[in-house]
């Protein structure tokens, strides 16, 4: 081969590499997207990489047809990966925003597809190509191939350490289109000798260019107005941390904070669901001498634990580091939670809860769960008979423990398997919910070692809605949210707790809260 054939030789194994690489970010990337806009993310990733791979799969069989024009067919995959990749996420923020429901969704599989398909074709064109300027097709087989298959991890790792923390969804597509158009457009240019209408194809590359680089600098601001329409409050803060998506709102007095999508708090009246998780807990337990919060990265319930002056010591895990620097720097999270996780009181420890209560030798007189609802395999661990029971071990004799378990109104068979899960775990319980507006009527299970005396509960630190009076009305559950579920023929359903091999908890979730 002369020197032309070996760097067009060479730059095909980097190529297949490099779109290898962005063709991996592009399906997690639209697995993240389907978990963030229409949740459950156990089956969005899993639908997403299904179709992915079933595009690649069409891809590959329809590149039996490519059998002239290798290069100009690469070059046009190509341009179709980077314009289609790189404007996917900012197309699906619009279709969100201003689309029937359901429409988001067909969308994001098309796409997923579509794209999947393209890159499906890219592969055994370049193999013919390599074979085609002179290499033996087994061994331009054999340096494609691995040159994919490296690409498909480098890919991986840099969506989840490095594009999706630093650059966010829609700036991470946009980048990766631009490398796909930069593969195609240096393709181009080293075969240009062989190409016709070598000006009419770069100037094709250079409106997609322009597109691209337009979406690159502007494509997240524009976004951010269509996704604004997500939420009822202006949007007044948003980050992509390692684990989630940050948003906090603000209109007037009214404060919110966003979790992946998910409310978390309203300034307004998270008092009545906060003081209901921490101080019946609190009021059972003989001593304050060290409290456990797992999860609560907010600041909120800590503020409320610190109400009581004998509380020595509190130690709060929370997995994501993000959340607990907004809540020590941010003045609206500030505002809310006093400062809380910046008493010398409290230790924050950033971990797996599960994975906390595994390793900890630690016992506590107070164990307070204010943990993400159990939409996904990782949330459902942390609702299992396993968890309640690790939590259990580590509270003392005369401690006691709450729990805060969904809405038994809108998914009112999650919040009674919950419940059914802690007390398999041989605890003694007693069922509690509250109205807080911004929520909706909300479930609590409240346990301890011994037995609850609701009646000789006391409330002995200053608050805004709970008293010692109320403590027993809301144990009172009215006919359509009792534990008394019955299927359509009038049978009594029967729950199972909840458990890591059999997490019948997330299928219950996605159940009940559908039309929600």
């Amino acid at each position: 081969m002369n020197d032309s054939a070996v760097k067009q030789s060479h730059f095909i194994y980097w190529a297949s590499g490099i779109v290898s690489i962005c063709g991996i970010i592009f399906e997690v990337l639209f697995g993240a997207l389907g978990s963030y806009i229409l949740g459950d993310g156990v089956k969005q990733y899993t639908l997403t990489i299904s179709l992915f791979l079933t595009g690649m799969g069409i891809g590959a069989s329809l590149s039996e047809k490519v059998l002239k024009n290798l290069v100009i067919a690469f070059i046009y995959i190509e341009f179709l990966v980077a314009l289609i990749g790189g404007t996917s996420s900012f197309i699906m923020f619009g279709i969100t925003a201003f689309s029937p429901d359901g429409t988001d969704a067909l969308f994001l599989y098309f796409i997923t597809l579509l794209v999947g398909a393209l890159t499906g074709v890219e592969l055994p064109i370049l193999i013919r190509k390599a074979n085609e300027i002179g290499v033996s097709l087994n061994r331009s087989t054999a340096r494609v191939l691995f040159s994919d298959y490296a690409g498909g991890l480098i890919g991986g790792l840099l969506f989840v350490y490095l594009l999706r923390p630093q650059l966010g969804m829609v700036k991470t597509a946009f980048l990766v289109g631009c490398i796909n158009l930069a593969v195609a457009l240096v393709v181009l240019f080293l075969f240009r000798k062989e190409i016709t209408k070598f000006v009419s194809h770069l100037f094709v590359g250079a409106i997609i260019g322009i597109i691209l680089i337009a979406g690159l600098f502007f494509g997240e601001e524009m976004a951010l107005t269509f996704e604004q329409k997500l939420y009822r409050d202006p949007i007044i803060h948003m980050e992509e941390s390692k684990y989630q998506k940050i948003v906090i709102t603000k209109d007037q007095q009214d404060t919110r904070l966003y979790l992946d999508g998910g409310l978390q708090f309203s300034s307004v009246d998270e008092y009545r669901y906060h003081e209901v998780l921490v101080h019946p807990a609190m009021a059972q337990a003989t001593n304050h001498n060290h409290v456990l919060i797992l999860g609560g990265g907010d600041g909120i319930a800590a503020k409320e634990v610190l109400k009581y002056p004998d509380v020595q010591k509190v130690t709060l895990v929370d997995l994501d580091p993000a959340v607990i620097e907004l809540a020590n720097n941010d003045p609206n999270l500030l505002t809310i939670n006093n400062g809380a996780l910046k008493d010398e009181k409290v230790n924050i420890i950033n971990k797996d809860a599960f994975n906390y209560l595994e390793e900890t030798n630690e016992w506590f007189n107070v164990i307070i769960v204010d943990l993400p609802d159990p939409n996904n395999e990782g949330l459902n661990k942390l609702y299992t008979k396993e968890f309640y029971s690790l939590a259990r071990n580590h509270l003392l004799p005369d401690g006691a423990m709450m729990v805060q378990a969904t809405s038994p109104v809108f998914a009112r068979e999650v919040y009674w398997t919950i419940s059914k899960t802690i007390e398999s775990t041989g605890l003694q319980i007693e069922n509690l919910h509250v109205d807080v507006p911004s929520f909706g009527n909300w479930g609590f299970v409240f346990a301890s070692r011994g037995a609850i005396d609701l009646n000789r509960l006391e409330i002995s630190v200053p608050t805004q809605f709970l008293t010692t009076e109320l403590i027993q009305s809301l144990t009172v559950f009215g006919k359509d949210e009792d534990e008394d579920i019955r299927n359509e023929r009038g049978k009594k359903v029967v729950l199972e707790p909840n458990t890591i091999i059999n997490p019948r908890l997330i299928q219950l979730y996605e159940k009940s809260w559908e039309n929600y």
